[in-house]
Parts: structure tokens; sequence; C-alpha cells
């Protein structure tokens, strides 16, 4: 037992080591378990982490390929059989190049190519396989045409000193002088210097300098009701102070000091002071030119300041003077005199409507030579309009003075006076009312014993006559006035009138006006105000006082109405009288600019300072985006362009101003940077208005601030009207003083317009001829080329060393005529260059039935750096075919703003000698231009007076369009453009292409026939997944009838409007496939599926959903 024991305590020793090992192992089991759980745990945390985050990474980047995609255009899968049709037209292309590489091989072959041609056919049948359609290439303006020159007026790498620049920019103001003159100015300068607070000049001080200022800045103060002074305008190196007004003083010889107005440095500042006085000696050596630099400054006078303060603020009264030194006639007798019937011209009057020159012979009949002895003067025809030189008259006009005559509209003609005037349609319709009052004008009878005695009654008591001693003062009191120096020059010139009370002498507009100078009673002088019919009374013209001596010495429409109020007696002087005056004695003007300036109000004076008359070169910018905004312009003349930088950099055109256009009204009145760029599209002359003499007025006249805010509100209604247009690029509004905005259209209110031959077989001549008779039914026109330039003004006119002097004709030509055709050279010419200088727009002649060329000219015109805008004219004969392979003759050039497509009349082709061709237009000029004509119709696009008909859509009452345009056509009205949405696109289109009401009916009921077959109808079904039919029939017969027809080929611009729903927005369409556009803005998406452009992939459907009589966009 005890062994026993024993031994189990031995195994228990045995077996302790063994449990201790296990218990061990155990544990550790156990720990490594804990520890390899951790791990997992950890090392499945960190793989859940990293799933999470690689499932995030995927999420967002799905996420911003999702929002690429949505930027990046879209992308469209193609169907099974587009894709069927897509590789086997490649294919096609690939064995029709392989086979027309076999032509020409052994004559074996030509069976198997005969069978080959032929599977070829039925394969292109079936894949539709057709030729081609070039499409017009989209291009960008050139870089001459958006960007001005980045030099501004350039004093530090000029030939010429800074002074001599700075005055020779500055005396322009008073015409183009030659150089001896300029030189002869430039000895009487004197340099000044001026410390910062130091006057210049002020008030009490003589006012006969022109101040230029060189370096520094200088401010204008203007003294107020309350004494003090305050800043009108800011005066920069370059440019100057003077008064137009000052400066006529100085000259006619009644020189004044400065009143209420004065100039200090605001700077240390250098100026140059050039006297007046130095043009009175110029004068003396050179008396022709003291004619042309009064008539200058009358006209400037008269645009700069009169009309811009009336027509752009409203001020009437305010300009003129009220106070007047009388001129003290023998007083009438008091005791009646019986009176004679004098010898009325004329009738009594009621409410009726009296021709211009109807009422021209009531107030002047000069009675046969015949009669009674009487002398007649010398009759001079008044040529009010010139619309082309024909006839060669006022050839050789080489002297100042000769400029000045042609100015003021006269021509003298060695007929006897049996030609009658020329006047505009504007002119032929012009009337004068008479008020109700009866009334008529008087001229009294002359007696015998020739000119001498025309003012003289004849011996004894005249019953109702003036005295003799009164009309004997009265010619003494005229020629002190008007200080001539012998009495013999007024000798058949002058004639008596009396006008009863009620009468209407002359009315505002007209341009045939005459000098009147009171003898008794008095004339009212009165003006139409802004957008109102009433008129209200400027002045009054008391006896001893003349009147209408402004209109007479611009050439310009009278700018008031004439009335006598009560019985008037009244010399008269007619413009062409007057202008005989002057041309015997020159210095006649010199009076009567004196008597206009003593007429202008003080505020006009102080306003003369203020206001500036600037020249901006061609190219150089007259301000830039982003400037600061301090002062508003108005264009005299030339042609500047606006230009828009955007965002990403990209520069766009945005329109053009012209004659009488307001620029940067509306950032001025807001107070914000310049919206865009403009700069000059050739040599222009503007109207400065800055913002201090603005708010000058306003303070004065609040009444201003009415007619700024509805200018305004134009301006602004103006802008958001013109942002939907298409033809953004290709005007057709001219722009007014009261309705236009203040951006343009590129190609409205042209002035000049240069026409450029293709080749030497276009009949450029006689495209001139018959373009210059449809322009003429709407205003003055003038055809100029080197051949007339060499005749009025010599042989040596396009000499360089005459450049002032042909420059300054031109525009002189340019302000009496609404436009000014310049016909170029055959080469590349001194003349040819100046055109296209000088063209707000370029026209290029081309044949419609030629090959589509680039002319010699044309080419050489490419590679210059041209401004205008140029717009490609296609001629085509009256019985030929109609338009096509536009698209070429656009693509080989460069950015054109537009194209036309004229039918011209047999004469336009027909080859005859340059005097054949005269004598036949000369028969054309006699009658009326045709206004359905397609040069009328050009001329109606380069004035800015087309006309649009825009058709909206509507179904099956779409076709009533038919009946629309045949109305048009029964009432003479013509129809310049066309455009219109889904079934008016459809009507227009045929009508553009036809241009008849009566074809344009017949096919648009074939097509309505044809669209009624209930039979394709149900076959044209589908599953309505997109829309109920597929549309192949429609596109079927759409396509019959326009075919291949591009829109370019049209006779009229045509237009149509689309939906895109891709981008959500409105498109218009101008150029392209006809048919795929009609079909498109007629796609009705319930029924018809949209169709694909192929220009861009996008999808367009019906334009109703966005503009369903689309009429801004026209």
């Amino acid at each position: 037992m005890g062994q026993s024991t024993s031994e189990q305590e031995g195994q228990e020793h045995a077996d302790a080591p063994l449990e201790e090992g296990f218990n061990n192992i155990k544990a550790f089991v156990e720990e490594e378990l804990q520890t390899s759980m951790m791990m997992g745990m950890v090392i499945g945390a960190g793989i859940a982490i990293i799933l999470i985050a690689i499932l995030i990474f995927f999420m967002l980047r799905r996420m911003q390929l999702r929002n690429l995609q949505a930027q990046e255009a879209p992308k469209y899968r193609f169907r099974k059989r587009d894709k069927v049709m897509f590789y086997g037209r490649k294919i096609m292309r690939k064995v029709s190049q392989s086979t027309s590489s076999l032509v020409g091989t052994a004559s074996s072959s030509r069976p198997r190519l005969k069978k080959k041609q032929k599977m070829l056919n039925i394969a292109k049948k079936i894949l539709r396989f057709k030729k081609e359609v070039p499409t017009l290439v989209a291009k960008e303006p050139p870089p001459s045409v958006l960007e001005a020159d980045l030099t501004e007026f350039d004093v530090a790498n000029s030939h010429l000193p800074s002074e001599v620049l700075y005055m020779l920019k500055n005396v322009r103001v008073l015409g183009h002088f030659e150089k001896p003159l300029f030189l002869e100015l430039c000895k009487h300068m004197v340099f000044l210097q001026f410390q910062q607070g130091e006057y210049v000049f002020r008030p009490g001080q003589p006012d006969s300098s022109i101040y230029v200022v060189q370096d520094g800045k200088l401010e204008l103060c203007l003294t107020g009701m309350d004494g003090k002074d305050g800043v009108v305008k800011e005066v920069y190196p370059g440019d100057s102070v003077h008064s137009l007004l000052s400066i006529l003083d100085v000259i006619t010889g009644h020189q004044k000091p400065y009143r209420t107005v004065s100039a200090r440095a605001a700077e240390v500042s250098t100026v140059l002071r050039l006297p007046v006085e130095a043009f009175l000696s110029i004068f003396e050596k050179y008396p022709e030119s003291l004619v042309r630099v009064v008539q200058i400054i009358m006209v400037r006078l008269q645009r700069v300041t009169v009309l811009a303060l009336h027509n752009y603020l409203g001020l009437t009264n305010e300009l003129f003077s009220h106070e007047m030194q009388l001129l003290r006639l023998l007083p009438l007798s008091p005791h009646p005199v019986p009176r004679t019937s004098p010898q009325r011209h004329g009738k009594r009057f009621g409410s009726l409507t009296v021709p211009v020159e109807d009422r021209e012979a009531a107030v002047k009949d000069a009675p046969d030579p015949g009669k009674d002895g009487a002398t007649v003067p010398p009759t001079l025809s008044r040529t009010i309009s010139m619309p082309v030189d024909i006839a060669g008259m006022q050839k050789n006009l080489r002297s100042d003075f000769d400029m000045a005559y042609e100015r003021g509209r006269i021509s003298v003609s060695a007929e006897d006076g049996n030609t009658p005037p020329t006047y505009t349609r504007d002119q032929r319709e012009r009337r004068v009312t008479v008020d109700e009052v009866p009334s008529g004008v008087y001229l009294y009878p002359e007696e015998e014993g020739g000119p001498d005695n025309q003012f003289s009654p004849g011996p004894g008591p005249v019953p109702g006559r003036p005295s003799p001693a009164l009309f004997e003062e009265a010619l003494k009191e005229l020629l002190k006035l008007m200080r001539i120096e012998d009495p013999a020059l007024l000798n058949g010139r002058v004639t008596l009138h009396h006008a009863k009370a009620g009468t209407v002498l002359a009315r505002q507009g007209d341009q045939d006006v005459s000098l009147h100078f009171v003898l008794s009673g008095c004339l009212h002088v009165y003006q139409r105000m802004i957008d109102k019919q009433d008129a209200v009374c400027l002045f009054v013209t008391q006896p001893g006082e003349m009147v209408g001596q402004l209109a007479v010495l611009t050439g310009e429409p009278l700018i008031f109405t004439i009335k006598a109020n009560r019985d008037c007696t009244f010399l008269k002087i007619s413009k062409s009288d007057f202008y005989e005056i002057m041309r015997e004695q020159p210095s006649v003007v010199l009076s009567a600019a004196h008597t206009v300036a003593i007429r202008m109000s003080p505020f006009v004076r102080q306003m003369d300072f203020a206001i500036d008359w600037m020249a901006v070169e061609a190219g150089r910018a007259l301000y830039r985006q982003d400037d600061q905004s301090d002062c508003t312009y108005i264009v005299l003349n030339g042609r500047l362009r606006s230009v828009i930088r955007k965002a990403n950099g990209k520069k766009e055109l945005v329109g053009e101003y012209g004659r009488g256009d307001l620029i940067g009204v509306v950032e001025a009145l807001t107070r914000q940077p310049r919206a865009t760029t403009v700069h000059a599209v050739r040599d222009t002359e503007l109207v400065k208005l800055p913002e201090g003499t603005l708010n000058n007025i306003k303070r004065r006249y609040p009444q201003v601030v009415t007619r700024l805010i509805h200018l305004l509100g134009q301006k602004i209604l103006g802008n958001l009207q013109q942002a939907r247009g298409p033809f953004s690029g290709s005007a057709l509004g001219r722009s007014s003083v009261a309705s236009s905005p203040d951006v343009t259209n590129p190609a409205s209110n042209l002035s000049t317009v240069a026409v450029l031959p293709i080749c030497d077989e276009v009949p450029i001549n006689a495209f001139n001829l018959e373009l210059s008779h449809a322009l003429s039914a709407i205003g003055p026109t003038l055809l100029l080329t080197s051949d007339i330039i060499r005749e009025r003004l010599g042989a040596s006119a396009l000499d360089s060393i005459h450049e002032y002097r042909l420059s300054g004709w031109l525009a002189q030509q340019e302000d009496i005529n609404r436009i000014v055709l310049y016909q170029t050279d055959s080469s590349m010419t001194p003349w040819t260059q100046r055109c296209i200088r000088q063209a707000d727009c370029i026209l290029i002649v081309g044949l419609g039935e030629q090959e589509p060329a680039l002319g010699q000219l044309e080419q050489m015109l490419e590679n210059t750096a041209v401004r205008a805008l140029k717009q490609l004219v296609l001629l085509h004969k009256e019985d030929g075919s109609g338009p096509s392979r536009t698209v070429e003759w656009l693509n080989m050039r460069s950015w054109c703003s537009g194209h036309l497509h004229l039918r011209c009349p047999r004469r336009v082709f027909s080859r005859r000698s340059p005097s054949k061709l005269r004598e036949v237009y000369e028969k054309v000029f006699e009658k009326t231009a045709d206004r359905h004509s397609d040069f009328s119709r050009l001329a109606r696009v380069l004035t800015g007076n087309s006309i649009a008909v825009v058709l909206g859509g509507g179904g099956a009452r779409g076709c009533s369009h038919v009946g629309v345009i045949k109305a048009m056509e029964e009432a003479g009205i013509p129809i310049d453009i066309v455009g219109g949405t889904s079934i008016g696109s459809f009507i227009g289109a045929l009508y553009a292409e036809e241009r008849s009401a009566v074809r344009t009916k017949q096919r648009a009921r074939e097509w309505s026939k044809a669209m009624n077959s209930v039979f394709k109808t149900i076959l044209d079904l589908t599953y309505p997944i997109t829309s109920m039919f597929t549309g192949a029939a429609f596109n079927t017969s759409i396509s019959k009838v326009f075919q291949d027809k591009q829109a370019e080929d049209l006779w009229l611009p045509y237009f149509n409007v689309t939906t895109d729903i891709t981008a959500s927005a409105m498109r218009v369409h101008q150029d392209g496939s006809l048919w795929r556009y009609v079909r498109a803005s007629a796609s009705y998406t319930p029924y018809l599926p949209p169709l694909c452009d192929p220009k861009d992939g996008h999808l367009l459907v019906d334009g109703c959903y966005v503009n369903n009589v689309p009429g801004q966009s026209s």
C-alpha cells in the first residue's frame, strides 16, 4: 500500500510538469488568439476604410466625369442603320475614286468599267449617296475690323515738333489749311508757362486767342449766379480752349472780353497761345479763304452748339438772345395815304397745303422784260440735290470761294432760268401749311427807270405805299449793316415784299431760304420742341434786323420757322443773289456772320467754350473698354465702330455709329465704366460734351433732366431689342436722334460707299449710275470718280501736296449730300486708295453668272488692313438664271458682313460708249426710280430704310401669309427681307426664291396637295417614343420643293427661327441647306422628331416654342 502511494505521488510529480506545460500552451494560445483577434479587427477595419475610400473616390470621379460630360458637347450614338449608311458611303467614295483612276486604260476593260459603274449607281441609290453641297465656312472678322491701333496720338515719333502737331490738330477746326497758310499761322505762336492755380485768363480780359495745352492740365471754369466758379471741362495735352464765336468776333472786328469764363492751371502747365489776329494777316494774303473759314465756323456753330443743345438736350429759346440793338429807320407817316392795289402773287389761302415751289413763285415773281420796261435780274438755277454729275456741272471748283459756293447748294447755270430746280423726294413732299387767317404775300411793282430806281417809287403819291424816304433810308441801312461798299451790287438782287398777318415765309426744314430785312412790322421766329408738335417763339425780328442769314451762309436746312404775326414789309435777298454779292465783295460774309453771333445768347457763348470739336484719325480709339466715363460724344461726320471684349478674351463686333449718332450716353449718365471699345473706322469729327458741362446745364435748366431720362430709356430699350436680332452684323434700320439705340447696327446710317469691281467685265459705270438714280429718291446723292475729281479740283488734285484740300472738299460733299458713292479705278491708284480710306462700306461687285473668282484689285485689298465693312454684290441679267454657287463666292474671300443678289435691267449690261451711256441715264434720271427694283432695294439697305416681312407660325392658318404678301404687292410696298417661324418660314422661303406672290401661291398649293395624302400619312406612322410620325414623308415633301437650294442663293435675304433643345436657346439661321432649316423650323414635337443640325449636331425643333413671330429679329 505504501508502495502504491509512492507510485501515485511519483506519477503526480511526473504529470505536474505536463499540466503546467499544457496550461502554458493554453495560455499562450489564448494570448495568441486574442492578439490575432485584435490584429484581425485592425486589419478588417483597415480594409473596410480602404474599401470605403476607394468607393468614395470612384463616386467622386464619376461625379466629376458627369460634370465634364455636361460641359462638353454632347456625344450621340449612331443607330445601326446610320452606321451602315455612314460606312457604306465611305466605302463608296473610295470605290468611286479607284474607279475614276482606271479611266483611260485598255479598251478591253471598258465593258467591265461600265458594269462597275452601273453597280455603283445602284449602290448610290440604295445608300442615298448624293454630291456634297459646299457649306459656308464660318469666319471671324479680321483684326483690322475689331482692334484699334495701340498707339495713340504719337508725338514722340513724329518728325514735327509737338507744338506744331497740337496746333495743327486744333486749328483744323477752322478747315483744312494749305501748308503755306499753316506755316504762316505757326509764326504767331507764343509759349506760356503757368504754375498750379495760376489763371490763364480771367473775366474781363480780351477774348482774342486760342490756347493749346502742351504739358500739364487746365481747368475751364464758369462763374455761376452765386459768384462761385465751377469746373465744366478739364483740358489735357493736345486739347485747346477757344470759342468759335470769339474767333468770329475778332475776325469781324467786334472783339469782346471774357465775361463768365476763366481758365486756370490744375498743375504746372505749358500752354501755346495763338492770337486770332494771325488769321487776319492770312485773309489779307488769301482773301478767298475768308469766306470759307467763316462759313465753316457758321456750319460748326450750328451743328455743334445749337443743334447739339437743341436735339439732344431739348433747349430752344434758351439759345437765342431776345435783346437786340435796333437800327432806327425813318418812321412811317402817321397819316394814312391812299393806297393803290399792289401786284399780288399767289392766292388767299385758307387751310391749304402749298408746295414749296408754288410758295416761292408767290413770294418772288419778277415781271417780264417787256412789261413797263422792268429790268429782270439774271436768273440762277438753285440745285438743292445733285444726284449724279452727268452733265458735268460745277466744273473747275478750285478756289475756296467756289467750295463755299457749292456748300451753299448754289449752282450757276448758263441757261436763262428755264431749268427747274431738282428736289429730293422729301423736299418734293414737303408742304408749307398756312394758317386759317387769310394771308398773302404782295410784291410791289417796280417803276420804270432801270435797276437804280428799283427802290424808288414813281413820282406823285402812291396810295398805301411807303414813302420814298423810307426806301432810301432802308437801302442805306442795309448797305451799312452788310458793309457793302458799292451800292450797285444790290441792283436787281433785292425785292420788296409785304406780308399779311399770319403768313408763313419759311418753314423749319426748308432748304432754299433767303435773307429777310425787316422794314416795318416784325417777323416771329418759331422752333418745334423735341418730341412735341408745339412750337416755341425763339425771338422776334424787329425793323432794321435780318433773319435767315445762318441758313444762307451754311447751306443747311432752316432750323426754325419764320412767320409774320401781323402785317410786315421787308426786303428779300435770295440765297443765290447773296452769293453773287459775296463773290463781288467777300467781306459781306463778315457782316452777315456778325448778325448771327450777336443773336446767340450768353449761355451759348459759355457752351461754345465748354463743348469741344474733336477729330479722331482712322484706327485710333475714342475710348477703351473699362475706361472712366466722363463725357458724351455726337458724331458729325465719319464712322466709328464699337467692339466688346468678352471674359475669354474674344472680341465681338457690337455696332457702328454714323453721322448724328450719340455715343456713350448710357455710361456717362449712369457713371459706369465704358462697356465697349470705340475706335474710328475712318477719319471722324465729333462733338465732345464733358460731364461737368452737362451737370452745369442740368443745374441751370432742370427740364434737361427729363430729356436725358427719356434719351436714356430709349437707348437702353434699343439695346435690349437689338440684342435679339440676327442682322446685328448687317444693319437694316437707320438710327435717329429720337429712336436710335446707343449701339447701332453696323451697316446703318452710311454716308460714304466705295464700289470696287471684281473684274473688268463688270459694268461698273452703269452700276453706279443705276445705284445713284435709286439713291436720289431717298436723298441727295453724289457720284465721284477720279475723272470728276480732276475736272472739279484740277489735274493735280490727287497729288499728295493737296491732301488737306482734297480731304476738306470730300468732307464738304459728305455734309451736303445724304450719301456719296466713290467709284474706284481698275487698279490700285491713289484715287482707289482714297476711296477705300473714305468708305464706310465697300461694295465688291461681281457677275453672278461667271465662275466664282477673286479679282486682282480685291487680292491687293486682302493684303491691306481695311477697316470698312465689305459686302458682296452679285449682278444677274434680267432674263438669266437664278443665283447659284454663292457659298463659293463667299468662301474664297475673307469675312464679309453680307451679300446681295441684284437682277439688273438690260441697259446695265448693254455695251455703250461713255457719251452714249450718259445720254441714256440723263433720260433715266428724268423719271422716278422704281421702288420695286433691286437697285432700290440696295439703296434702302445702304441708307437703313429696308422693309422686312416676318411671318409667324400657325399650321394650316399660315397659308394666309400668301394673301398678306399679295396685299403688300397691290399696295406697292416693296419687301427687302423675309423671315419666319414654322409655316411662316416655308412661305417666306418660297417668296424669297420667287419674289412673286402668284408663284408663291402656286408652289404652296402644290405642296399642300402633296401633304394631304392619307396613304402617305399612314405609312409614316411609327412607335410614338419621340413623335407620332417618322418625318420621312415630310422631309421628302420639303426637299422636293427646295431641292438643293441654299439660303445664300435666294434673291432676298432670308432667315428663320428654330428651338435648340440641346442648348435650350433660340437659333436664327441665315445660311445653309434651305429645306433642312425650313423642316427644323416646322418640327412640331408631338408629330415630328427633331432635326439634327449638320453644323454642330444640336437637335432643332419648331421655333414657335421660343418666338412664334420673330419681329425683333429683323
